[in-house]
Order: structure tokens, then sequence, then C-alpha cells
């Protein structure tokens, strides 16, 4: 009788234990099953470029490997709407960060490359170009700084007006320079 309860103890863990190990086996074979029918696909046709095939390959990798993480978890109650709503929810969030903050380390990032590469200096006489029939933004360069380029305006009439132009803007648009 004692071996019957025993039995009867193990059983839930035993049996959620085995559906948890054939989960990540059968996620390993379709995974390779995968990984091989790209490789050969990639073979037969070799007019498919590789650097199309490996993204696919590492793409179908991940999206099984999480469909598996989400079964496994299932299997230990937690529910799979929840993950959902949390990963959605913080997808949404650093998509909304992201675009937030994008302009200002665009401007970091071009302040960089400007001072590094040399692209102009303090005291060089710049022009942004708009187009072939459109006067740009055109002045001395006084200051350069993390978020933007301060140029004296040297346009008559305008003589002395400081015009502060955003650094990414500089390799947005075409620039003349005089030194």
């Amino acid at each position: 009788m004692e071996s019957l309860e025993l039995l009867t103890a193990w059983s839930g863990p035993l049996i959620r234990a085995g559906q948890l190990l054939l989960i990540v086996v059968l996620a390993w074979v379709v995974q390779r099953i995968v990984t091989r029918g790209i490789t050969r696909l990639g073979r037969h046709y070799p007019q498919l470029p590789p650097e199309l095939l490996l993204p696919l390959r590492g793409l179908l990798r991940w999206m099984i490997l999480g469909s598996a993480l989400m079964l496994v978890l299932e299997r230990f109650g937690v529910s799979a709407e929840v993950l959902w709503a949390a990963l959605t929810g913080f997808a949404a969030v650093a998509a909304v960060a992201f675009f937030a903050i994008w302009s200002v380390l665009s401007n970091m990032f071009c302040a960089v490359l400007i001072l590094s590469l040399g692209s102009f200096r303090i005291g060089d006489l710049v022009e942004v170009v708009e187009s072939a029939d459109k006067p740009g933004v055109k002045g001395r360069v006084i200051a350069i700084n993390l978020f933007y380029t301060t140029l004296e305006d040297t346009v008559e009439g305008n003589h002395g007006a400081l015009v502060q132009v955003p650094n990414s803007l500089f390799f947005q648009k075409p620039v003349r320079r005089w030194r």
C-alpha cells in the first residue's frame, strides 16, 4: 500500500518532467531539421544569397526556441497570456524609448564623427546644401558641441546672427566647406 502512495505522489512530477524532456527534445529535433533544410535549400538554389539564408536560419531557430520556452513555462503553470502581455508591453515601451532618444543619440554620434574625422573645424565657412536651386544654411563655424554646431550667419542682412544646426544634418545633406 505504501508503494502505491509513493507512486501516486511521484506520478505528477515524473509526468511533468517527461513532458518537459519531450518538449526540449522535440524543439531540438525541429530546429535541426529546419536548419538542415535551409542549408540544403541554399545548396540546391545557389542564386539564394547567404546573406538571406543566415538571418532566416537564426530567426526560425529563435522562434522554435521561444515556442519551446513558452510550452515549458506553461507546464510550470505560467499563463502564456500573461507572458505575451508582458512581452508586448515591454516591446512597446522599448520602441517608444528608442524613438524618443534616437535623435539625441544620432546628434551625439555625429558630433563624435565631426570631431574625430575633421569634416570641418572651428573657423571654417560651411554651407548645408538643400538642393541645387535653393540656398542652404551657410555660416562660419564658431562652436561644435554634442548636439549642435553653431554657425555665425554670413548672409547679408543677417550678419552676426547665430544659427544652430543639428549635427546629424551634416551627414544627411551635402556640405560645402571653405577653409
